[in-house]
């Protein structure tokens, strides 16, 4: 995909078009094929908060593989907190032996639950883990988010490969800021849960096809989709958004996914044509 940036695009043109899209797409009959439609399943936020973790650590590969080897964890812990919260390390080890999703083992799943399961008996959630690494001076979640991480990694008695990367090592962190839209974030597509949060301090969950729309729009022209683009493009948001600069995540990730979608007249709207 080329992107060509016409001098006549206006923060104004993109702002309406990102509305218009919105308005359009930010449905649930849209979300599939997406593994953020598991948590719809779970009305209690404590389970729902195992099952984002999961649901996000695995979102990576291609859509249909993520979402079978969601499905494959999830049906192996019917009530996410109650089986949780009963289990331990070799339990967990022994309820996802066999479990591969690319490079990721049943192992490392067994090891982050595992974690996550000490990080709910010491602050009694893992909303009230991330909440208790936020500092009241603290604009984004940023810094909540390696604390969070920290706080996991703190809890491991072996490694969960590459299920938690480290926002403070200058990863762009994409699943775990999906983890957080997921949770933070509440309107028809995003279930919310964790309500003492505010939106505003999200970050964009980068990916390729993310930073691609990015630099299409001009809201980077950073090459590397790190930490540090994704903040850039989070702020160029948050000049159309302020109090919910992720508030198009969701519809933009639309325009590859999904065939009804039509990402040229939408470029288009926005002043910019690109070559798909």
């Amino acid at each position: 995909m080329h992107q060509h940036q016409k001098h006549g695009s206006s923060l104004d043109a993109i702002a309406t078009a990102l509305e218009d899209l919105y308005r359009t797409y930010n449905k649930r009959e849209f979300v599939h094929p997406d593994p953020l439609e598991f948590l719809y399943d779970y009305d209690e936020p404590l389970d729902r908060e195992i099952v984002a973790l999961v649901a996000s650590s695995l979102a990576y590969g291609r859509v249909a593989q993520i979402l079978k080897s969601v499905e494959w964890v999830l049906s192996r812990m019917p009530q996410p907190w109650e089986f949780l919260m009963s289990s331990t390390p070799s339990s967990l080890r022994r309820a996802f032996r066999g479990f591969k999703h690319r490079f990721t083992t049943g192992d490392e799943i067994a090891v982050l639950l595992s974690a996550a399961r000490r990080a709910i008996g010491r602050f009694g959630s893992l909303g009230k883990c991330f909440m208790s690494g936020i500092g009241t001076e603290d604009e984004s979640l940023i810094p909540g988010l390696t604390a969070f991480v920290e706080t996991l990694k703190s809890e491991m008695a072996d490694s969960c490969g590459s299920l938690l990367p480290d926002p403070a090592h200058g990863s762009a962190c994409k699943r775990l800021n999906l983890f957080l839209r997921w949770m933070v974030r509440q309107d028809d597509v995003d279930p919310g849960g964790w309500y003492n949060l505010s939106p505003a301090g999200l970050v964009v969950p980068l990916d390729v096809h993310m930073h691609r729309i990015a630099l299409a729009l001009g809201f980077t022209d950073r090459k590397q989709a790190d930490m540090r683009t994704a903040i850039e493009i989070t702020d160029a948001f948050r000049g159309i958004s302020p109090a919910d600069p992720v508030r198009y995540d969701f519809v933009l990730t639309r325009l590859g996914i999904r065939d009804d979608c039509d990402p040229e007249g939408f470029f288009g709207r926005c002043g910019v044509t690109m070559d798909w």
